[in-house]
């Protein structure tokens, strides 16, 4: 029993020790462990863009975080929260950019202009906004004054007016006697568009006009005849033909201000800022033509007013401008990241400058911050945040704004748990410009673990008073620790928000409360800390502060009534509490949809509040003020105003036609502020043509589309909409005009192929987009996408016929997807548009999801002189021609003058995401400017600039865009290809793909073909394209005549260059069995119907007599009948000396085992042949397996799209051994003649020797080839089956390779194939035992073919022994001397054929 107890109490102190040290480790790991921040910021934000109605715009947005889940990207269009979901217009792309397809803008229909923010957020972490950016539409060009005209003397100066929308005058542009004016100092144009003349000669005269392009419709003046008068030498008074204005421009921009003066003598013009004189060797100071003054890089000491005086030696004139100059807010001191405890009170410090001075306000999540008594604004622009809760963490954002623009940067709260330590060390920062900070007070690392004090005793109120409460309390009954100090935790009773307060030294045990309000009640608690941590809290102590009675309590009775949609009337009764009489009245209210407050003082106990919004909820309460302050709020009343009529139409209306008899209207509900009440209905309004009468239809005010039926065929109808509350009706869209079908679509057959298919490829995904088929009489009910790497039916997806893009997801990176795209209704699949894209690598530098950041900046190293420098600013980048774009900038750290006078040197940096790879380009410069040439026309290209001084650097700029100008295409199109249309021998169809060097918008392309390629080009006709399609049909051509095409693209710059000439031959004959031309010169001719034509040498005519044909004939026949005995009987004589090794053969064939066999000898070099197909590149396809028998090599032709035809043999280019085999393939064709009909094939029993086998290394055997390159047809034997179920197949389809069809006789297994074996090719080193047949489409259409019986091969392994044998059985002298004969008769029989 001792043992026992002894063995127990063992065990109980073992078990007591492994608790402890599991409690005490748990405690230290818990106590050391905080949360790191997580680096997340934008690294693209959204930049003002004046968009074309009609084209794409896109609003650029790309966020960086190191959470585990990705950023998810949102947008806000005026505050409010897009939604995209069904939207076909606009979508975000993955990496955060907002793209408008189609921007829409009209008078009264403006969807697509406003400001646009996007919020990056990340699940359970929180959310950042970024600025704000504003999307202008381009008004349509107006001129509010044209040039008129005028007269003007030699020497002296003329404005020829043109004034359009200010936001058109960087599209205007002067021609003059209709050729393009080039600007110079002395032809300058000035803001408003007009064009100053100086220095007048007898070359200014002419017709002017100015002209309005690249904004989606261009416009053009009046012309005005410019005349030159002779100079009288009188003398005329001076006058202003323009003043200057007073202008108001941002920092780093430029400004002209005008000042033209006429006058004799002839004036000179001087300027003054102020009342200093301006020289023009400042720098950036010039005076222009006539007399303007340009101001380029304008910095803060340009501002001021302007003084322009002309002077000549009669009189005096001047007039003046101001120069308001503004700087985009920047930061001084950005947020820094908070550790802090629950209950704790930090501050978020934010400094900005700018001028305007700017406006700064708080984001939490993307949320504003709404001032409280928990969340206050402190020190002009810093946010306090008190009694900090769980809720409270999340990243809060600064943002600041004024007139010059706005900038933002955030900062992340992390609340860790009490027993977790702050960090006595900053964590690595959340943005480049953001530094970290831990909020003071108890904290610092975790010592070592041990145990922490009781709940302090006996905590008492010892004075309480209306705005303050005095606590004190005695020391815990277990301290554990000597110098404890203490938290107090307080909270008003019914919040949960708990505050907390120190004492400010070890060992005080007494702490007053301060700011409390009066008359309400508060819960206390006290916790003592000791060098382990926190302690127990002790109970909680409630304490209400006593009432101030000297000022007014609430204002009883208080009512609100709403008169009208915008205004409520409200009154109250005085206070029944209050010492002294009341002063005035503060009346609070809230708009609920937004919970922000505000307030408006009255002197009365009424009050009607205006100007608020329609059929909204508005929260009010009111307090009363006497000498002594403000006294106790009322209790919030909530009343809504009324409704009206809806303030905007329904937007984004579309009108479908569904067939001849209806048409489908769909469209979205006004925007919610413009609603004005519950929509209770749509009216929709239409006519027929030109007709004023209207037709009328209502619908539910949840339904958003109506089927308009009973239509006329073929006929125009317009429609508008408008919404309906119980007030009225809103206004309505615009018209919106459809014309119904002549008859209704067919669903007879497929659609046809899509017009267009487009691919961008990112990581892990690839964005398809189409066009739909151009034949639109055909229904189409949804389009099917098939993808997969190599071949496109891995995966099917199937979308809506609506839908024009899709973005596949979870893919590969760095690989190689094929993509099929095909139109389907209830009928079936169309023909497929294909296309291929790589995905880009995981390490791409240019991907979206890679840090941007983290490419141009190295790690951060500690430097001797920490201050970074200043990034430039206002970067512009100004487009000066196709391939040519000047950035320039200022910079703040210079002087105001902005001149180098030191090391410095600046950086610029520029890309463009067309095509996805492209690496970025940098360049450095000393100067303010820097001219990047080189570029690609039509490209957009972001631009930003760096600063460098000795080691110190800044980070880059904002970045600019700029879009380089169009030019005519540089490259023809590509891929041509003729080919006939189907029982149609005089119509061809061309087909080509656009070039890839566009430059443009490709606007149309011109066919022109000849029948001799020689022709000069005005000789050969032209048949026009007009837009971007790729096919084109060119009827009644001759038959049997060669034509060569040649095509050539437009854009709006003009032609680019010819592709080179494709021939191709038209049908001999109208007959009905019509076949595809051959598109390549160098395939053989087709015989002609006697079957005895020869074929000639390419490029050689030969003419031979009729008699001398005939006898060639015969000598050919006689000769390969000789020939063909020759080999039957080698044949015999070497299947005899291989039954003298029978029993080797039986003890070869009792060591086999089927389906595995292993060479010996030289049959290792027994290799597949090299089997190819060419699209695009050479890729290696698979080899399908004959299911004969007795496979046979057959040259098979392959079906092919219209699409995809390219000349003979080009892919066997790289293939020396496939080329000569190519070529002694065809030469045994040409010189093979044929006469006699096919013979049924023997059956298997009736072999006697077998033919050559082809195996590849893992045993299985091929009996055919797909050759791609050189298509054959045969209009003799029908194929068995076709390699797709279409007529015209796409190379990128998986091949199944067409077997050769039976005969009629019955008894017959497999046919033989008519053939000619390749003799000659036994010297090949890599296949020395390959024969090779003729494929039946090279021979005669209408000859019949030669009797050549190939031997059935017999079963694998019956073959693999056979193959055995004759290595082992033959004497390497006997085999040399049986083929040095058999080629010696091949040169006999060549030497007979080609003889003349």
């Amino acid at each position: 029993m001792a043992e026992r107890g002894a063995l127990s109490l063992l065990s109980l102190l073992c078990l007591t020790f492994l608790y402890t040290a599991s409690s005490t480790a748990k405690h230290v790991d818990k106590g050391s462990a905080a949360q790191p921040f997580i680096p997340f910021w934008f690294t693209v934000e959204p930049q003002d863009t004046l968009a074309i109605r009609g084209n794409s715009a896109l609003l650029n947005c790309s966020a960086h975080s190191d959470a585990a889940t990705p950023a998810r990207v949102e947008w806000k269009k005026d505050g409010t929260f897009m939604r995209l979901i069904s939207d076909e217009r606009r979508h975000i792309l993955p990496d955060g950019t907002l793209v408008f397809t189609h921007v829409v803008h009209s008078k009264h229909n403006k969807p697509d202009e406003g400001t646009y923010q996007c919020v990056a957020t990340i699940e359970n972490l929180g959310s950042i906004s970024s600025r704000t950016a504003r999307l202008s539409v381009a008004g349509m060009p107006r001129f509010a004054s044209q040039p008129a005209p005028s007269t003007v003397r030699p020497g002296d100066s003329q404005v020829m007016a043109c004034e359009v929308n200010s936001d058109l005058v960087p599209f205007t542009r002067w021609e003059k006697d209709r050729q393009s004016l080039e600007l110079s100092s002395r032809l300058t144009q000035l803001p408003s568009g007009a064009l100053v003349i100086r220095n007048a000669s007898e070359a200014d005269a002419g017709l002017y006009r100015c002209l309005v392009e690249n904004v989606g419709s261009s416009k053009s003046s009046d012309e005005a005849q410019l005349q030159i008068v002779p100079e009288t030498g009188e003398d005329r008074k001076l006058e202003f033909l323009v003043q200057p204005v007073s202008v108001t421009k941002v920092v780093g921009t430029s400004v002209l201000l005008p000042c033209v003066v006429t006058g004799f003598p002839v004036p000179q013009v001087r300027w003054m800022l102020g009342d200093k004189l301006l020289q023009e060797s400042e720098g950036h100071v010039e005076v222009m033509g006539g007399g303007s003054l340009q101001i380029s890089n304008i910095t803060e000491k340009n501002a001021g007013v302007y003084t322009c005086i002309a002077d000549n030696s009669n009189a005096t004139i001047e007039a003046q401008a101001q120069l308001t100059v503004q700087v985009a807010p920047q930061f001084v001191r950005r947020p820094a990241n908070i550790y802090a405890h629950e209950s704790m009170d930090i501050v978020f410090e934010c400094e900005v400058s700018g001028s305007p001075a700017p406006t700064v306000k708080w984001v939490k999540n993307g949320d504003a911050v709404i001032p409280s008594d928990y969340f206050k604004i402190v020190k002009e622009h810093n946010l306090q945040v008190l009694g900090l809760v769980k809720s409270d963490e999340g990243f809060y954002q600064c943002l600041a704004e004024n007139d010059a623009g706005n900038i933002q940067s955030s900062a992340q709260l992390i609340i860790l748990d009490h027993d977790v330590a702050l960090p006595s060390f900053p964590p690595p920062s959340l943005t480049p410009n953001t530094t970290d900070h831990v909020t003071p007070g108890s904290g610092g690392i975790a010592g070592p673990a041990g145990p922490t004090p009781s709940a302090p005793r006996d905590v008492v109120a010892s004075l309480v008073s209306t705005r303050f409460i005095k606590l004190t309390w005695r020391q815990p009954a277990e301290p554990h620790g000597d110098d404890l100090t203490y938290s107090v935790f307080y909270s008003q009773e019914g919040i949960s928000r708990e505050r907390v307060v120190n004492t400010s030294r070890p060992g005080e045990m007494q702490v007053t409360i301060q700011n409390l309000m009066p008359d309400t009640k508060y819960r206390f608690r006290v916790v003592a800390h000791n060098s382990n941590g926190q302690g127990e809290s002790s109970a909680a102590l409630k304490v209400a502060t006593q009432a101030e009675v000297q000022v007014p309590g609430p204002a009883p009775n208080l009512q609100a009534v709403s008169n009208s949609p915008t205004s409520v009337s409200l009154s109250w009764d005085k206070p029944l509490t209050g010492n002294g009489e009341m002063l005035t009245y503060k009346l609070y209210y809230t708009d609920k949809s937004f919970d922000s407050e505000q307030d408006v003082d009255t002197d009365g106990q009424s009050y009607t509040m205006t100007g608020l919004k329609k059929n909204t909820e508005y929260s009010f309460r009111v307090v009363a003020n006497n000498q002594h302050g403000p006294g106790v709020s009322t209790e919030d009343i909530v009343v809504r105003t009324l409704s009206d009529v809806p303030s905007a139409a329904p937007q984004n209306l579309t009108v479908e036609v569904q067939n001849s008899k209806s048409i489908m209207l769909r469209w979205q509900p006004p925007p919610l502020n413009a609603q004005n009440g519950e929509i209770t209905g749509y009216k929709i309004r239409y006519r027929k043509g030109p007709r004023r009468s209207e037709a009328a239809e209502t619908t539910g005010g949840t339904q958003l589309n109506k089927l308009i039926d009973g239509l006329d065929r073929g006929t125009e109808y317009s429609f508008r909409v408008s919404a309906m509350t119980v007030n009225g009706t809103g206004p309505a869209t615009d018209w919106n005009s459809a014309e119904t079908f002549e008859s209704d679509l067919d669903e007879s057959r497929v659609p046809d192929q899509p017009s267009s298919l487009h691919v961008r490829p990112l990581v892990n995904s690839i964005v398809v987009s189409w066009t739909p088929p151009e034949n639109q009489d055909i229904v189409v009910r949804g389009y099917s996408i098939g993808y997969g790497i190599g071949s496109p039916h891995a995966q099917t997806i199937k979308v809506d016929y609506k839908q024009r893009y899709y973005t596949i997801e979870n893919l590969d990176a760095s690989s190689h997807y094929v993509i099929t795209l095909k139109a389907f209704n209830n009928v079936g699949e169309g023909i497929p548009v294909y296309e291929s894209a790589i995905t880009r690598p995981q390490s791409d530098p240019v991907d979206p999801d890679v840090d941007m950041y983290e490419l141009f900046h190295a790690s951060y190293t500690p430097v001797p002189d920490p201050s970074p420098m200043m990034p430039p600013v206002g970067v512009q980048a100004s487009v000066l021609s196709y391939d040519t774009i000047k950035v320039t900038w200022a910079d703040n750290s210079l002087p105001k003058n902005q001149r180098i006078t030191d090391n410095r040197y600046y950086t610029v940096r520029w890309k463009t995401n067309i095509p996805a790879n492209t690496k970025v380009k940098m360049a450095n410069t000393t100067s303010l400017n820097y001219m990047v040439a080189g570029l690609k026309p039509n490209t957009l290209y972001e631009f930003s600039v760096m600063v460098t001084k000795g080691r110190r650097v800044s980070t880059w700029s904002m970045t600019a865009q700029g879009t380089t100008f169009e030019t005519i295409p540089s490259s023809s199109p590509k891929d041509v290809t003729v080919v006939s249309k189907e029982n149609k021998p005089r119509t061809i169809i061309v087909n080509w793909q656009p070039p890839s060097e566009a430059n443009g918008k490709i606007t149309g392309y011109i066919i022109y073909y000849s029948t001799d390629v020689n022709a000069e080009v005005h000789d050969w006709v032209i048949e026009p394209v007009v837009g971007n399609r790729l096919t084109h049909q060119i009827q009644d051509l001759t038959l049997d005549t060669t034509y060569y095409f040649k095509i050539q693209a437009r854009n709006s710059k003009g032609m680019g260059p010819m592709s080179d000439a494709v021939n191709f031959r038209t049908p001999k004959t109208e007959s009905s069995d019509k076949m595809a031309n051959d598109q390549a010169s160098n395939l053989p001719p087709k015989p002609g119907p006697s079957g005895n034509q020869q074929p000639p040498d390419p490029g050689t005519s030969v003419g031979v007599g009729s008699s001398e044909i005939h006898t060639l004939v015969i000598i050919i026949i006689i000769s390969v009948g000789a020939f063909t005995i020759i080999v039957v009987v080698v044949g015999a004589f070497l299947c005899t000396r291989r039954t003298t090794s029978h029993q080797k053969k039986k003890r070869a064939a009792s060591k086999s085992t089927n389906g595995s066999h292993k060479y010996k000898g030289n049959s290792k070099d027994l290799k597949p042949p090299d089997l190819w197909i060419h699209h695009e590149r050479l890729e290696l396809k698979p080899i399908d397996k004959s299911p004969e028998p007795n496979p046979v090599m057959t040259e098979t032709p392959i079906p092919r799209s219209s699409q995809d035809i390219t000349p003979a043999d080009s892919g066997l280019d790289g293939n020396p051994h496939l080329q000569q085999r190519r070529n002694s393939y065809r030469e045994s064709v040409r010189n093979t003649p044929i006469s006699e009909p096919l013979p049924p094939a023997t059956t298997s029993s009736q072999v006697s020797c077998p033919s050559e086998i082809l195996a590849d290394p893992e045993g299985s055997y091929h009996g055919s080839t797909t050759t791609e390159e050189e298509p054959s047809y045969s209009s003799n034997l029908p194929p068995l089956r076709s390699a797709h179920p279409h007529a015209h197949a796409h190379p990128l389809k998986s091949f199944a390779v067409p077997a050769i069809p039976a005969t009629s006789h019955p008894s017959y297994e497999s046919p033989a194939l008519p053939s000619t074996p390749l003799l000659t090719q036994t010297g090949l080193p890599s296949h020395p035992h390959v024969v090779k047949t003729a494929s039946i489409g090279t021979l005669g259409r209408t000859r019949t073919p030669m009797i050549v019986n190939v031997p059935n091969a017999p079963d694998v392994p019956e073959t693999s022994k056979m193959l055995e044998d004759v290595d082992s059985n033959y004497e390497p002298d006997e085999l040399t001397e049986e083929m040095a004969h058999l080629e010696g008769l091949m040169k006999d029989l060549n030497a007979i054929t080609t003889a003349p």
